[in-house]
């Protein structure tokens, strides 16, 4: 038997909810079939997340999914330039035609979809990132030269977390684009995401008698990011989050993690997002989106 999920025609954060829930029972009891034809843009959260889904199932031992890749040229054309296909063959079988990626293709990406095992590919992220990212932070978004700074930190920091609690590895991509729907601004987006024990697990051993019975997904959430705490019982660890979520504070930007059930946000004036969703469909591992909006002309 086969379980056919489909991804929405936009698959980003708000999107992985929809697909979560096409996805049903995990770890899914039958062969999946992921339908992605009838999807015409997936943000960078979206494409790391499916790499995700593929991942854990790998992990777990399963049947390897199909993937029925976009029917629109132009997003299987944006999915293959920033190299979601050169990942995604090896965890799906691919159904459809599959774009050869240009070496050399315009893209609007400041980071391709790339592979974090290991702390040393998280440095050399941050370098390919610092490449061309200032230009187009400062240029296009109109950020001061130090928020770029602090935008290669936040990206250094979520990283880091796949390579020190996930357990296993995950993936990381970055973009520029026109936010029309919610904010009406470019904004810059990182997105990491991990098929790892998630955040639950990984400080339940330290918190869960501390919190008592609202223990929880939510709960672990909140202990991580508004609390600054970690699974390391040393003293200034837990705090990458912490500062990401100082730095999101003042370039007027957004952190939002899901793991498990629930999602956490620290959210912006212009964000009308929840902070916390609790009861969400169950998605494998651990997903950081960090969203930094272009500085209006009065602004900072």
């Amino acid at each position: 038997m086969i379980h056919v999920a489909a991804i929405p025609a936009s698959f980003d954060d708000r999107g992985l909810d929809q697909f979560a829930q096409e996805l049903g029972q995990w770890p899914p009891p039958e062969r999946l079939l992921v339908d992605a034809r009838g999807t015409t843009w997936a943000s960078p959260y979206g494409l790391v997340s499916l790499l995700t889904l593929g991942q854990a199932i790998a992990e777990l031992g399963l049947p390897k999914p199909r993937l029925a890749v976009p029917d629109s040229d132009d997003t299987r054309g944006y999915w293959g330039r920033v190299g979601f296909f050169h990942h995604a063959v090896e965890y799906f079988d691919l159904v459809g035609k599959i774009p050869k990626r240009g070496a050399d293709a315009a893209t609007d990406a400041l980071l391709p979809v790339t592979r974090i095992a290991a702390a040393e590919d998280v440095h050399e992220v941050v370098g390919r990132l610092q490449e061309g990212a200032t230009r187009i932070l400062t240029s296009e978004l109109k950020l001061e030269a130090k928020a770029t700074m602090g935008f290669a930190m936040a990206l250094s920091e979520a990283c880091q977390n796949i390579v020190e609690h996930a357990g296993t590895g995950g993936w990381v991509a970055a973009q520029t684009y026109l936010w029309r729907r919610r904010l009406g601004r470019k904004v810059a987006v990182i997105a990491v995401s991990d098929a790892g024990i998630g955040f639950r697990r990984s400080l339940e051993p330290f918190e869960a008698k501390k919190v008592g019975d609202r223990w929880g997904d939510g709960a672990a959430l909140e202990s991580a990011l508004l609390h600054g705490v970690s699974r390391f019982r040393i003293a200034g660890r837990g705090q990458g989050l912490a500062g990401i979520k100082r730095y999101l504070l003042r370039w007027h930007g957004k952190v939002s993690i899901r793991s498990g059930t629930a999602r956490l946000s620290v959210l912006p004036d212009w964000d009308d997002d929840v902070p916390l969703a609790e009861h969400l469909p169950m998605f494998p591992g651990s997903q950081v989106q960090i969203t930094i909006p272009a500085q209006e002309a009065s602004g900072r």
